[in-house]
């Protein structure tokens, strides 16, 4: 493991260390995300500051945790004027939120740390700069050789068959996951150790100068070049920028590997800087090239490539048939091939002999062995499922490192709605490391994710058992775990299935996960958190974001969205309905949550389970009363309450000529009573407002409407009255009641239409779940939700031969049908019936014919090739749920929360 202390680190990144006493810690660790810490000795927190968030803020949080060392980039966390308890500085509308929490009493333990030197800081201009020139620092102390990849697709792929072709003979470090942003980028650099032989990053950019900065970092020897495609266009001027801005990565690498059919990288690469140092190695099938593709034949779910090279003919195989895998495949063999032509002169270069003949031999071996055969499909992302006796399951069955494994683990963590977490883990195979120290370093990561139970499957799992401190069993093989361990032992408990592809852990999760019906919703859990970043980076600092979550978060499912909302701080949730909050709270979520429908008998558990009610009228209000009046034994100190106005959209909430009888309950009439009471509401439990002391129990937390056409321009000024009421209404109420509460009135659509109406917090819904209010806000989200089925029977149809129910389906030809397992039961409206509506096959579009039923439907096939099993897209990125609305003269809310609970959920991360 590498180590730096903080006098070298300061160095590096141009920063001076607090408190300076002499006192110079040790780092190996790095730290931007503090949900996120293994273990606080010698870890660095790094406080980047970004449009979505401000890592200063975590400070307190981790300091309370134990992390010691911190790189900040505000003065104002040395000035003497902070270093007084209790001095931090709040705005009044976040002061209710402080004062129901740990933040205050965590600020002040840090800033008295600095002062008494117990924490060491680093202050530099700017923490992502300083990263980037550490990790860039920490990537010159290695001469081992590194592989840069970058393109727009396949670049995941690509370094992930790389390793799989090269690992057996070498030692290779590889960015886990995707890390290929200006963030991940470093994060991944920074993981290299003196025991590695190889390194393969990848590189990926959204806007112009970002690759520069990547290509100082990774100084990659060898180069792949992927393809250009479409994402991002809008930050560059045109496709040549885009592939010149690409092509930075290499300008000091010694090869290039790139398809020469692509025509925008073929002329960038041949009119590039003449004083680049790469040597281009170019593939083609249609064109003259180093390496040229002559013939791919597809046999079934393989393809067979037929290569030349030097005027010698090649032939691989692949077990793949789509185009993509092959593209991602020949960028793989093009670049072994390379390699290996220019050894002799890599030999040379410096990074020592035996690295040299290493990665020759495994080189030479990866491309003669027949290992192409043996590509196994990457798991690009990490699949939460229903398992059985009520567990969930997280398969990540085909990566074992202990990079994945961290992130799946983080994964893990997220799941609150099970407090017992097992992780079942095979071997960790071709690490390099001292299998004694790297079982001790699993042990830890475990250990600090809360991991309740370990099932080990491997020889060293078995060897190194006594490294692990929790309830743990260890078997040898796949098949001994299968036939010997109780699987109805697994009750209630999330478990993540965590191994090497040699293990077969598929046939575990086969067994473990619930079997449901064949149609299957997907939910893209990155491209909700994309969606939620997409409009928190809209925001003024300090306006708070609530998320709805009613309606089983839009179908897509409760307690796993909120789940993520709470990973990635949201301010709060809002549900419909209070039975909908007790289940979020019951599955750990403990976000402020705000129930918009309570009624009389929901009151008492709204308090038992510290809800939030919206009160709409002085009925409701009164009830509320009544209740806080004979339960003293509420899980809130003050029970709050969100006061809904009705400010045109009439339906529930106070009108402004009901104002005044809401003003005379809130103080309390004449006396103000409710407003003395709340001024010190910590200790407002005194029956100020009569003996029972109900009044004084009540505390607004938040003023709030609800806009009635926010996403339509042609009623823009009945929006903008609405605005305007609501901050006369609202101010008045702040006035009367003496203390700051949290406005807000902003719908999703409103958050990117009136900026200016932000106020205090914005509530996010439909947005969230990828769905924009125009066509330019659409293309800017992401699809969050795919409904997936599958073809069960395919029958001929002779001509004038009827189809389902009502006999409404004719057959005007010999036609083929499909029949698929998805009906209205499942959430399928019944007007998409009868040629109105179309799912896809392969990519090609089949009418629904005929009714459809409630469990089934069908749809013409004729002249296509699929077959019974064949994958069926209902809707997905491609054909977005807006089609189907539209065909059905509905709104995407709809079809979205009419997907029926009995359609399995699976949510993914990628």
């Amino acid at each position: 493991m590498e180590v730096m202390k903080v006098s070298e680190i300061a160095e590096v990144a141009g920063g001076k260390v607090y408190p300076g006493n002499g006192h110079d810690p040790v780092v190996w660790d790095l730290l931007i995300d503090s949900r996120r810490l293994i273990r606080p000795e010698g870890t660095l927190f790094i406080a980047l500051v970004t449009s979505r968030n401000d890592g200063h803020q975590f400070i307190g949080e981790l300091y309370e945790k134990g992390v010691r060392i911190f790189l900040v980039s505000s003065e104002e966390y040395f000035g003497s004027h902070n270093l007084e308890p209790g001095s931090e500085k709040r705005s009044a509308n976040s002061e209710w939120r402080i004062e129901n929490s740990r933040e205050r009493s965590a600020n002040s333990e840090w800033r008295i740390a600095i002062s008494e030197n117990l924490a060491t800081f680093i202050l530099v201009p700017d923490t992502l700069e300083a990263l980037q020139s550490l990790a860039a620092y920490h990537r010159s102390r290695f001469s081992f050789p590194v592989i840069g990849i970058t393109g727009s697709n396949g670049k995941t792929i690509v370094k992930e068959w790389l390793y799989q072709l090269l690992s057996s003979g070498i030692n290779i470090i590889r960015s886990p996951k995707s890390y290929n942003s200006q963030i991940g980028v470093p994060l991944s650099v920074w993981k290299m150790e003196a025991v590695h032989q190889l390194a393969i990053f990848e590189a990926g950019i959204s806007r112009p100068g970002e690759m520069e900065k990547l290509e100082k970092i990774i100084r990659p020897e060898f180069g792949i070049i992927t393809n250009i495609g479409h994402a991002h266009d809008e930050h560059f001027a045109s496709a040549i920028q885009k592939t010149d801005e690409k092509l930075r990565l290499f300008r000091n690498s010694r090869l290039l590997v790139y398809c020469s059919d692509y025509e925008e990288i073929d002329n960038c690469v041949k009119f590039y800087d003449p004083s680049r140092t790469f040597r281009p190695f170019s593939w083609s099938r249609s064109k003259q090239a180093d390496l040229r593709i002559n013939e791919v034949r597809k046999t079934g779910s393989g393809t067979v490539i037929e290569a030349v090279y030097k005027g010698e003919a090649h032939a691989f195989s692949i077990p793949f048939a789509d185009d993509a895998s092959i593209e991602n495949a020949i960028h793989c063999y093009a670049l072994l091939t390379a390699i290996s032509e220019y050894k002799p002169e890599y030999a040379g270069s410096g990074n020592g002999a035996e690295i040299s003949s290493t990665l020759e031999r495994a080189v030479r071996e990866a491309i003669s062995d027949s290992r192409f055969a043996t590509l196994a499909p990457i798991a690009m992302r990490l699949e939460l499922k229903e398992a059985i006796n009520r567990c969930s399951l997280i398969n990540d069955s085909y990566n074992s490192d202990i990079n994945s494994l961290s992130i799946a683990l983080d994964f893990l963590t997220q799941q609150n709605q099970h407090r017992k977490k097992t992780v079942i883990l095979s071997d960790i195979l071709q690490s390099g490391r001292d299998k004694n120290e790297l079982y001790r370093e699993i042990s830890a990561l475990l250990g600090s994710k809360g991991i309740d139970k370990l099932i080990g499957i491997g020889r060293d799992m078995n060897k190194y058992a006594d490294k692990f401190h929790m309830t743990k069993s260890f078997y040898h093989t796949t098949d001994d775990f299968l036939m010997h361990y109780p699987l109805s032992s697994f009750q209630d408990e999330a478990i993540l299935l965590k191994g090497a592809r040699l293990f077969e852990f598929e046939r575990i999760s086969n067994v473990l996960q619930r079997k449901a019906h064949e149609t299957v919703l997907e939910i893209n859990l990155d491209a909700m958190i994309h969606n939620l970043n997409h409009y928190r980076a809209m925001l003024k600092p300090g306006v708070k974001i609530m998320v709805m979550v009613k309606a089983f978060s839009y179908g897509s499912g409760s307690f796993e969205i909120a789940n993520l909302l709470q990973f990635h701080h949201a301010d709060y949730l809002a549900v419909a309905y209070a039975d909908e909050g007790v289940e979020l709270r019951k599955a750990g979520i403990r976000l402020p949550i705000m129930v918009m429908s309570p009624d009389e008998h929901s009151l008492d558990t709204l308090l038992r389970y510290n809800l939030e009610p919206e009160i709409y009228n002085l009925h409701i209000f009164s009830l509320l009363e009544e209740v806080v009046k004979r339960n003293q034994t509420s899980g809130q100190e003050a029970v709050r309450i969100h006061i809904k106005l009705d400010t045109g959209m009439h339906r529930l909430g106070f009108q402004k000529d009901e104002l005044d009888g809401l003003l005379k309950r809130l103080t309390g009439g004449s006396n103000g009573a409710f407003k003395e009471a709340n001024s010190d509401w910590r200790t407002a439990n005194r029956g100020v407002n009569g003996e029972d002391g109900s009044s004084s129990r009540i505390r607004v937390v938040s003023v709030f409407s609800h806009l009635a056409a926010s996403e339509d321009p042609s009623e823009d000024e009945f929006t903008k009255e609405q605005i305007r009421l609501f901050d006369a209404m609202s101010s008045e109420i702040i006035s009367s009641i003496g203390y700051p509460v949290l406005r807000h009135i902003l719908n999703s659509a409103g958050i990117s239409r009136f900026p200016e109406a932000q106020f205090d917090m914005v509530r996010l819904g439909i947005g969230l779940y990828g769905v924009g209010y125009n066509a330019p806000e659409q293309k800017k989200l992401r699809n969050v939700s795919a409904l997936r089925t599958v073809i069960v029977q395919i029958k001929t149809i002779q001509k004038g031969e009827t189809i389902g129910y009502n006999r409404r389906g004719k057959a005007m030809q010999e036609s083929r049908i499909a029949v698929i397992p998805v009906g209205y039961a499942d959430g399928l409206d019944r007007r998409l019936g009868n040629g109105a509506g179309r799912v896809y096959i392969h990519g090609n579009p089949a009418t629904i014919i005929g009714n459809v039923c409630m469990d089934l439907s069908m749809v013409d096939i004729t002249g296509l090739d699929v077959n019974e099993g064949d994958e069926v897209v209902v809707f997905d990125d491609a054909h977005p749920v807006s089609e189907l609305s539209a065909v059905t003269g509905t709104i995407p809310y709809e079809v979205m929360t009419g997907i029926s609970g009995r359609v399995k959920r699976i949510y993914f991360h990628e």
